[in-house]
């Protein structure tokens, strides 16, 4: 079944999204593959302080804090550790972190789920893109073959010959 081209303005403003997708998730990518296996840089964060925002019905907290590599290369102040809540820590108290590279924020030593989010968006800008461009590519190919079909039957129509031929 074809699907008639998208109006000129909305494939513009979805090229664009998909386009936004990609610049944003790129960058983004290489940390949450080394998080997907819970590669990365192996330290220690110490607790120092606990930040909480309040929803309607819920809170949620974040404990903040320093980490330091084992070899002592890396020391990073006023990172939050993901995944950390309320009674997850203590202030002053070390736990075990990884710092995957990602700006401000280190995770336990078993990684975590959140590359799948960043995997997912990165792989919906080709996906939109396709769904933009399926239809004028098709568009663009049915026309190629019609002119196709147009100048093999022109070869075969019989020349018209002049009174004088």
């Amino acid at each position: 079944m074809r699907r008639r081209p998208l109006p000129l303005p909305l494939a513009a403003v979805l090229l664009l999204v998909a386009g936004l997708l990609v610049s944003c998730t790129a960058p983004a990518l290489g940390p949450a593959l080394r998080l997907a296996g819970g590669d990365g840089r192996p330290g220690t964060f110490t607790a120092r302080h606990l930040e909480c925002v309040q929803h309607p019905g819920h809170e949620t907290c974040t404990w903040i804090g320093d980490f330091r590599s084992e070899d002592g290369a890396v020391r990073r102040a006023g990172v939050a550790l993901a995944g950390s809540d309320r009674g997850t820590h203590q202030a002053g108290l070390p736990t075990e972190a990884i710092d995957v590279g990602l700006a401000g924020r280190v995770y336990g030593p078993a990684g975590s789920s959140e590359w799948i989010f960043t995997a997912i968006l990165f792989l919906a800008a080709p996906a939109l893109a396709a769904f933009v461009l399926a239809p004028v590519a098709g568009a663009l190919r049915r026309r190629r073959a019609l002119a196709r079909e147009g100048h093999e039957r022109d070869r075969r129509l019989p020349v018209a010959r002049g009174a004088d031929g």
